[in-house]
């Protein structure tokens, strides 16, 4: 599955687009506009994810590269 694949089935999944959750990441301190906040870990991400969007661990994975810079 390409990068955008996962991109597009996030969206379909959360309702939300890749930018908006990064938005929410920002909002909750895990993120900020270079990548992840620091001292967070992409676990922090992953297990926020899976609790607030139901997302697997490849999906949220492809978030937290979108986070960090990843947007192709």
């Amino acid at each position: 599955m390409s990068f955008q694949a996962y991109m597009t089935n996030i969206e379909a999944k959360t309702g939300q687009s890749p930018a908006a959750l990064h938005a929410l990441a920002i909002d909750k301190g895990l993120a900020d506009e270079k990548g992840l906040a620091s001292g967070v870990k992409a676990g922090q991400v992953i297990d926020w994810l899976n609790a607030d969007f139901d997302l697997g661990h490849g999906h949220a994975m492809g978030l937290v590269a979108y986070f960090k810079g990843k947007r192709a």
